[in-house]
């Protein structure tokens, strides 16, 4: 009767998980009902009518004026007021930069210095900003463009000799200079 009533439990857990999937939100994680498992409409449940007013306003009057742009971006990588977002920050910060906004092209000189969350470094576009901040006065830009070529000057030695080192043939040595710990027969793994 144990090992029965340990089968349909294990059944069960099984079924259950096959009608589940597993969702990690900034809430935490949780197992949920497939059939429940919506992505777009728990955005929209969770969409607030007024906030969406307000991000339109600032959106608007972004698009007039450099510094609000600047403003609306620094918002975006502070979580101030809106929703926090890299990719908005940097959109913003870049249309801000483009029109003439020195502070935005020292924010974005630093972010490409280095890196902002799944954005690594890029210290020549850092170099470009900073360049721009730098030509309109501004000290710190000036400071941070030093570092800013110092980083692509290390970064462009690093790429010649992974480069160099490909092109000489090094990963040639995975092909044959490592063995295999098993071999694949009939589906199954056999190790020696």
């Amino acid at each position: 009767m144990k090992h029965l009533c340990l089968s349909l439990l294990l059944l069960s857990g099984a079924a259950m998980a096959e009608d589940t999937i597993r969702i990690c939100d900034n809430t935490g994680c949780s197992d949920r009902p497939r059939s429940t498992a919506n992505f777009e409409a728990e955005l929209a449940a969770k969409a607030d009518p007024a906030q969406d007013a307000k991000v339109a306003a600032l959106e608007a009057m972004a698009a007039k004026d450099p510094r609000a742009a600047y403003d609306l971006g620094l918002r975006y990588f502070r979580g101030d007021g809106v929703k926090k977002d890299s990719y908005l920050a940097i959109k913003w910060m870049r249309d801000a930069g483009e029109r003439g906004n020195f502070k935005a092209a020292q924010a974005l000189g630093r972010f490409y210095l280095v890196g902002l969350e799944e954005m690594g470094p890029d210290p020549a576009e850092a170099e470009r900003w900073l360049m721009m901040a730098a030509d309109k006065g501004d000290k710190e830009a000036k400071k941070l463009l030093t570092q800013a070529r110092k980083a692509k000057t290390e970064a462009q030695a690093d790429y010649q000799w992974r480069e160099s080192v490909r092109k000489n043939g090094w990963f040639a040595g995975w092909y044959s200079g490592y063995a295999y710990t098993s071999y694949w027969r009939d589906g199954r793994w056999w190790f020696y």
